[in-house]
């Protein structure tokens, strides 16, 4: 986890940020049956294939997994810890494999451009989860606007 969060005073200044320059990347603890739990009702998806062993097994799943969109919340976390929320002004990803139960999620995002748009100066930002022996779960962008 990110032991700093960036404030709207201490914002990354665009002139110093480099193509390649790598954000502060956090690990998930393991996904626990308690978190998925948590989070239908937090998000209101409570798709039982997240939840209900029995379910997910009879869908020709070997147990339940994680919603996408709770891998999406860590990397928009993973964004709010470097920038404040209105910096953001894009933020797509792309699912492309199951996170399962007992997987560590590490979120991480890179530069990959700078350019001026719509009278701003912004940077786009690839984001990526993987789990704990590398294998890629979601995949995505961010585009940020930096003073």
């Amino acid at each position: 986890m990110s032991d700093t969060k960036q404030t709207s005073s201490a914002l990354p200044a665009f002139d110093t940020l480099q193509v390649g320059d790598e954000l502060p990347s956090f690990e998930t603890p393991p996904i626990s049956r308690l978190t998925l739990a948590l989070y239908c009702g937090a998000s209101g998806d409570h798709n039982p294939i997240h939840v209900d062993s029995d379910y997910a097994r009879a869908a020709g799943m070997p147990d339940v997994f994680a919603h996408g969109m709770l891998s999406m919340a860590w990397l928009g976390r993973l964004l709010t810890d470097w920038v404040p929320q209105s910096a953001i002004r894009e933020f797509s990803v792309r699912f492309v494999a199951i996170t399962h139960v007992g997987e560590r999620i590490r979120c991480a995002g890179r530069v990959v451009e700078k350019l001026e748009q719509d009278g701003e100066r912004r940077v786009r930002i690839e984001v990526t989860t993987t789990n704990q022996d590398g294998q890629q779960k979601l995949s995505g962008e961010a585009l940020i606007a930096l003073p």
